[in-house]
């Protein structure tokens, strides 16, 4: 019989600093992971809410001219209440079928906004921050009653 070797016994102490030092390691990559997603998704949420409210009151004003400043007022609200990066959306509308003027009676309004999310603490150096965003894209549809604009 061999034996016990004094190696695998002087072990008193260590599993303190082995149990902080492995939830350190763990710790820092899950909390910055949950606030990276938390970002995505409000700006997800925001971009989301922005096409459907804005392709609603497009497809709902009584004119053109009413239409265009209802959506930008919408647009505003939106990208304020989400948090979102004003310079960072972009909206573009359309109308299927595409013959028609946008908007028009009958015709459907889309409205698709991108943006881009930047993720937490990169600096503002280099253009690390655009190197690192995440693009996000969302879109709706409306359809425009076929008695618009008729009064």
């Amino acid at each position: 019989m061999l034996p016990w070797s004094r190696w695998g016994r002087n072990d008193d102490g260590s599993a303190a600093v082995e149990f902080v030092t492995v939830g350190v390691i763990l710790l820092v990559p899950l909390a910055y992971l949950v606030l990276t997603l938390g970002a995505v998704q409000e700006n997800l949420l925001g971009a989301e809410a922005a096409a459907r409210h804005t392709a609603r009151v497009i497809g709902q004003a009584e004119d053109a001219a009413s239409a265009s400043a209802r959506a930008d007022a919408v647009l505003a609200s939106v990208v304020d209440q989400y948090g979102m990066d004003a310079g960072a959306v972009e909206v573009t509308v359309s109308c299927t079928p595409t013959a028609v003027e946008c908007p028009s009676p009958g015709a459907t309004v889309i409205v698709t906004v991108d943006t881009r999310v930047s993720l937490p603490f990169v600096p503002a150096v280099f253009g690390l921050e655009r190197a690192t965003s995440i693009p996000l894209q969302a879109s709706a549809a409306q359809k425009v009653s076929r008695l618009w604009g008729a009064g």
